[in-house]
């Protein structure tokens, strides 16, 4: 198996978003008009489901939340220890709080309606107090939830006035109200049931229910889609599992994951406490997510997604190697390799790099263009590996001369001195955000340059590879460029302080 050639379809993303909000609405119509939307995952830029489904659009989840816009608001939840911790996102380095403030900008530039933020596990933190006297000055609703002894097993004082009662009831004005956070850990599920406990005593029929990409219901245990979602939460412990009350209930098999399955029960008699029955039978009942029906080539899925397991396990052992990860993840990829039938040889890109590194004793980069043909670069004083990787590719793609130069003198000099004099860096060798600025400007007066900059686009998707770790610079710009990286667990250098932020 090789790495997957950019642009070849798995996913039908139209007919998602039909039947995706299609399923929404019936099950608001099930609850008498209104329900509580669970919302897991990421709103916006889910990229780990446009890898391993493709076709699959980063923001498919916002545009069909879009098209229910009218009749739906979002309520954010942020957990209050997580402010007070400065808790911080992995994949964007922005903290929890500052992450609300990004999505509701996000939600209303989209022209929907965000109602409230409600802070979870509230105790009077000081710097969640703070967040909340900020947003109030935006002119945002807060409303506090409080810590509840016992949860979730007290279930007599959960439902009661000294559980959810005590909570601060969200106004809710539409009959979708989409319940979201900027991570996991965040209170969601409590938010929903808290909610429903208020509107059940208020005389309004509400329901509940949740909306998750993955892993996906209704495609085998061991299907590489579900083992890519195993791999994603590798650090998260999170892990697929048949859904004993659903087969038990219906008699057929479905995929859920651990906690779930484990907090079903309690969830369940969370319900029937509240309005007197429990609306489902499963964990799985309770999922809205069609995502599994618009699979159109099953094989092309199947290969993104083992391709994403490999990914992941580059990623935890460089995090391991950088001092944040764990080698218990580490091990649990290899092991969901080994059920996915892969290895790091079947990343096509990999073997041309290593090689080359060997035989020149330098950092080497290389990516796989979508015709299958591997281009790589070298480090040297003028540019690092990354960037000269960039450049060869973008004369490849351009069919542009090898000889001909991309960049004049006079816009590489400066540049360089500015690093050096100016800037204090040690090395004036040049990175992958440098070399596209410099690039940009030449492209206003050579024809050349200019092929080359257009051709940018044509590296989303591609696979590309380095024999070392990427300065977080470098990282950020390929991410941005929507390559999909891989490093082996090795510093470009042998000094003890790698500084990732630098750029030399």
């Amino acid at each position: 198996m090789s790495g997957r050639p950019a642009g070849k379809i798995g996913f039908d993303n139209s007919k998602y978003l039909i039947l995706q909000s299609e399923n929404i609405k019936e099950r608001i119509s099930r609850f008498g008009g209104k329900l509580y939307l669970e919302f897991g995952g990421k709103m916006f830029d889910d990229f780990h489901a446009s890898r391993v489904l493709p076709g699959f659009e980063p923001d498919s989840k916002i545009n069909m939340l879009t098209q229910l816009k009218d009749e739906a608001e979002i309520v954010i939840v942020i957990n209050s220890g997580d402010i007070e911790k400065n808790k911080v996102r992995g994949d964007t380095g922005v903290t929890y709080d500052l992450e609300v403030l990004r999505l509701i900008d996000a939600f209303r530039e989209r022209g929907m309606f965000v109602s409230t933020v409600v802070l979870t596990q509230y105790n009077s933190q000081p710097a969640a107090d703070q967040f909340r006297e900020r947003l109030i000055a935006l002119g945002m609703n807060v409303c506090k939830h409080f810590r509840i002894a016992g949860y979730p097993s007290n279930i007599p004082l959960i439902v009661s006035d000294d559980g959810y009662g005590k909570n601060e009831y969200v106004r809710t004005e539409r009959s979708l109200v989409v319940i979201t956070g900027p991570g996991s850990g965040s209170g969601k599920m409590a938010t929903c049931l808290s909610q429903m406990y208020h509107d059940h005593r208020n005389g309004i029929k509400a329901g509940y229910a949740k909306y998750e990409t993955f892993p996906m219901w209704d495609l085998p245990l061991k299907h590489p889609v579900n083992l890519a979602y195993e791999a994603a939460t590798a650090d998260l412990e999170d892990v697929n599992m048949i859904d004993p009350f659903h087969l038990e209930a219906y008699g057929r098999t479905a995929v859920n994951y651990n906690r779930d399955i484990e907090i079903f029960p309690v969830l369940s008699a969370i319900m029937e406490r509240i309005s007197g029955s429990s609306p489902y039978r499963s964990p799985t009942d309770m999922g809205v997510n069609t995502a599994g029906r618009c699979i159109i080539n099953d094989n092309e899925v199947m290969n993104a997604s083992k391709q994403e397991i490999i990914r992941r396990y580059y990623a935890a052992r460089c995090a391991v190697k950088e001092g944040f990860g764990s080698e218990n993840s580490v091990f649990k990829l290899e092991i969901l390799m080994k059920q996915a039938g892969v290895s790091t040889e079947d990343r096509k890109v990999v073997a041309p790099v290593m090689k080359k590194a060997a035989e020149c004793g330098r950092m080497v980069m290389g990516i796989e263009l979508r015709s299958g043909k591997i281009i790589t670069g070298k480090s040297s004083p003028l540019m690092c590996a990354p960037a000269a990787m960039l450049m060869n590719t973008l004369k490849t793609i351009g069919k542009i001369d090898d000889s001909m130069p991309l960049l004049a003198p006079s816009v590489i000099e400066p540049v360089r001195e500015m690093k050096t004099r100016y800037l204090g860096n040690n090395s004036p060798r040049l990175h992958v955000d440098e070399i596209l600025v410099a690039l940009s400007v030449s492209a206003a007066t050579s024809p050349v340059a200019d092929v080359a900059f257009t051709k940018l686009p044509e590296l989303r998707g591609c696979e590309a590879h380095s024999s070392a770790i990427l300065s977080a610079v470098d990282e950020y710009v390929f991410r941005k460029l929507g390559v999909n990286v891989t490093c082996e667990p090795q510093y470009q250098t042998t000094n003890l302080y790698q500084e990732r932020n630098a750029s030399d």
